[in-house]
């Protein structure tokens, strides 16, 4: 996994903060191209949430993998859906994201979102993020957490 600072690129002008800080990137492994996820601290995914127009318009998909427990308990606002990070194989196309779509996972501590992200990027998702520290880090750095839409 690759920690990201101040490089890439977005489709949406209205995260330029976090486009500026999200990058694509391929990784040279047993002699052929392929795709793996980032590290995002909660600092830039704050930045790009606050850049956003409104929370449909963000540049990206950011996806609460925790278990429905957790997610109910509270989450972090611009949070597009939940899907447990055991079934994001078969339920990825829930998603709604193309395979150069930006994604952003979160979890309690990192971990879980790790292995979410790890199998997305997998299954040929170019652009897929874990949030460093997820919801413990955005909790202790002070960000908001609000109740999940449904």
């Amino acid at each position: 996994m690759s920690t990201l600072k101040g490089k890439g690129t977005m489709k949406s002008s209205s995260v330029v903060a976090l486009g500026c800080m999200l990058a694509a990137g391929l990784v040279w492994s047993e002699g052929a191209w392929s795709y793996h996820s980032y590290l995002l601290t909660v600092q830039q995914l704050q930045s790009g949430l606050s850049k956003a127009r409104s929370g449909d318009k963000k540049g990206f998909v950011l996806v609460d993998v925790r278990s429905f427990e957790e997610h109910v308990s509270g989450v972090i606002p611009g949070t597009d859906l939940n899907i447990e990070f055991r079934e994001i194989k078969s339920r990825h196309r829930e998603i709604g994201a193309h395979l150069d779509d930006h994604i952003v996972v979160y979890c309690q501590s990192g971990h879980r979102s790790n292995l979410a992200a790890e199998t997305l990027a997998d299954l040929g998702y170019r652009h897929v993020y874990n949030v460093a520290g997820s919801m413990n880090a955005w909790v202790e750095a002070g960000f908001p957490v609000e109740r999940p839409r449904r």
